[in-house]
């Protein structure tokens, strides 16, 4: 089955555009190609910046005693209807990550500091018009006046002989809308994502191999999670990079003070 035809029941139509695909069954995935041409980026400009996941400290959060996440973390907003004089996109101090535990049963509840996003990935050519270009497509499925945007760098080795991109295992994001953007894949295997019906027993499986082809969710709707992944043959430093971006309306999620 082709990615534009990829559905929980009876294939989309070929050629079934990003929105309808989300509108009708709260995902979709797009090749480089395809994704790029929607959200207005050129496809060099981010190849470009792929060696930036070369930089990725440590994640010393993971509960399962695991060494095999290593990541970087920004905050933005997108205004979608911006005022004369306004940005369109702009980054804010850098903050913790935090989730509840109804979302994150494994990592939730806690204030995550993960190292900034690098410079040569936030001057990148392709960056803005990729946040922007998502927001605005997501803007069409549910308006909001804001986007507040999470951006995620990602990279899974096999150092240990196994990476979980998704230790929680199948979760939502307590967001509007998520972006799984494949990078690289180098000397591993597995890593196949699943997306689920939330209000249903339905499932869809399918592995992303193109740098630049992305997965896109309305949160709301779908729950995912992504395979282990193992070394490939004799090779023992594998890993999977990817870039995760969420979009929430009305703030970020943040701990809630007392009562």
């Amino acid at each position: 089955m082709s990615f534009d035809t990829l559905s929980f029941g009876a294939p989309l139509p070929s050629g079934s555009s990003a929105l309808q695909r989300l509108r009708q069954q709260g995902f979709c995935v797009l090749r480089a190609r395809e994704f790029a041409d929607m959200a207005g980026f050129a496809l060099p400009d981010c190849a470009a910046a792929f060696a930036s996941w070369n930089d990725l400290p440590a994640d010393d959060y993971l509960k399962d005693g695991g060494h095999y996440r290593f990541r970087r973390h920004g905050s933005f907003i997108q205004t979608l209807r911006p005022e004369a004089g306004q940005p369109l996109l702009w980054a804010v101090p850098h903050r913790a990550h935090w989730q509840p535990t109804v979302y994150n049963a494994l990592h939730g509840g806690m204030s995550r500091w993960f190292a900034p996003l690098g410079e040569s990935l936030l001057q990148a050519a392709f960056w803005q018009p990729l946040l922007t270009g998502l927001g605005l497509l997501f803007d069409q499925v549910r308006s909001t006046p804001q986007w507040f945007i999470e951006a995620h760098q990602f990279r899974i080795d096999t150092r240990e002989g196994v990476g979980r991109p998704t230790p929680e295992g199948a979760h939502r994001d307590g967001v509007d809308f998520v972006a799984v953007v494949l990078i690289a894949r180098h000397g591993i295997r597995g890593g196949e994502t699943r997306v689920f019906e939330l209000d249903g027993h339905r499932g869809v499986r399918f592995t992303l191999t193109e740098p630049c082809s992305v997965l896109l969710m309305d949160d709301t709707r779908v729950i995912h999670e992504s395979t282990p992944v193992l070394p490939e043959g004799e090779a023992a430093a594998g890993w999977r990079d990817t870039l995760v971006l969420t979009y929430r309306a009305g703030g970020f999620l943040d701990p809630q003070p007392p009562q």
